[in-house]
């Protein structure tokens, strides 16, 4: 499993177990051990995993297993028994990790107390490394500072580097940078120490060289392609949607949120009537030509369902938080953004993601279902809000 994945499984858990973001929640499902929250200060025992996800996490104590954290501001003071995986805006990591360390963030360090006994992989904006690595280090940034003994061999990829006066490398130091530097002998002899001249296009490629030995990092320039495409597309759909239909989109999101036990079944209804019709269309011999049409019917029921149901998830959440129930088109394609980004990462978590994300596409269905059985019978399109009242255009 990549690091990715690994955290991402945090951030879906939190996205799952509390969507009102709670100061702090935390289970255990058999060995692994899930917080999530706001805020969460937490000293930590625990035995097997651990999953952190919350806007600012500071953890310290001790994790017998893997130790995954992802948050806006991430402290560690953990000692991991085993890998340790961590994902921020600012992360600091100050514990001992038995086995390897996996960090990304646009500010990382680890700290003099840091020491990791594998392999340390690094990614940020600015990163410095002041704990020791017993394996190899290897850092991609814009401005890398090393200032720590490191047994195995360097690679580094970024714009500047500089070296503290704790900065060993015991093995081979090879750096990719705008221009060559002057590596002090103290660091690494000359003889140990190779300049490769890269572009800023090329660091991913690079990235890709230097970890192919590295299971945390293995698919992340096309996971991140694959999702930036999607994202677009959403973007662009429910640009659409808000320009040509604002109203009736709007009246569906609400429905959602009114009645969501109806509208679930109605999601099923609706899909089971879809899947239906692909039999009976076969099964009519002459209507075989059109079964490709109604498997199309399929597919396009099934990605606007999920951009519908995640987009009234969202501004549920948007409107109980205090924000306003009828803002501006360019913030609602700001709240579809983030409800697709962390929707998203569902697909990570086994099972239960795919089931989390099934809900969703259920819950759009069952509201388009609905919305055209009361064009079909000539029902007034009114739905009540959540206090059962009616909602006027």
């Amino acid at each position: 499993m990549s690091v990715f994945s690994k955290i991402f499984n945090a951030i879906a858990f939190a996205i799952l177990s509390h969507a009102a973001f709670a100061d702090q929640v935390s289970t255990r499902n058999g060995d692994d051990t899930f917080f999530g929250g706001g805020l969460i200060s937490q000293s930590i025992d625990t035995k097997g995993d651990t999953f952190v996800a919350a806007r600012s996490a500071r953890v310290k104590g001790a994790a017998l297993g893997d130790m995954h954290v992802s948050g806006f501001d991430v402290s560690v003071d953990v000692n991991v028994a085993e890998d340790l995986y961590a994902m921020g805006a600012t992360v600091v990591i100050r514990g001992t990790i038995a086995e390897d360390l996996s960090v990304m963030a646009f500010s990382a360090r680890t700290a003099s107390t840091a020491k990791t006994a594998g392999n340390a992989r690094l990614m940020g904006n600015s990163v410095s490394v002041e704990g020791s690595v017993a394996g190899a280090l290897s850092v991609i940034g814009r401005d890398v500072i090393l200032n720590a003994p490191i047994t195995g061999d360097v690679r580094v990829v970024s714009q500047t580097l500089s070296f503290g006066p704790e900065a060993v490398v015991s093995g081979t130091l090879t750096y990719s940078t705008n221009e060559k530097i002057k590596v002090p002998v103290r660091v690494a002899s000359e003889d140990r120490v190779t300049f490769e001249k890269v572009s800023g296009g090329q660091i991913f490629e690079e990235w890709q060289d230097v970890t192919k030995e590295m299971p945390a990092l293995p698919t992340f320039a096309s996971m991140m392609f694959g999702f930036i495409v999607s994202l677009l597309f959403f973007l662009a759909l429910g640009a659409l949607m808000l320009g040509f239909m604002p109203k009736r989109l709007a009246r569906m999101r609400r429905s959602i949120a009114a009645t969501p036990g109806q509208t679930f079944m109605l999601g099923v209804i609706g899909l089971s009537m879809l899947f239906g019709l692909v039999l009976v269309t076969a099964l009519t011999i002459i209507g075989l030509p059109f079964v490709p049409i109604a498997i199309l019917a399929i597919v396009v029921a099934w990605v606007l369902g999920y951009a519908l149901g995640a987009y009234s998830v969202a501004m549920r959440l948007w409107t109980g938080l205090g924000g306003a129930d009828d803002p501006s088109n360019l913030a609602r394609l700001a709240i579809l953004a983030g409800a697709i980004t962390f929707i998203a990462l569902l697909n990570f978590i086994p099972f239960v993601g795919w089931v989390a994300n099934y809900t969703l596409v259920l819950f759009g269905i069952g509201a388009m279902t609905r919305a055209l059985f009361q064009s079909l019978i000539g029902t007034p399109d009114v739905v009540l809000d959540v206090d059962m009242k009616p909602i006027e255009d």
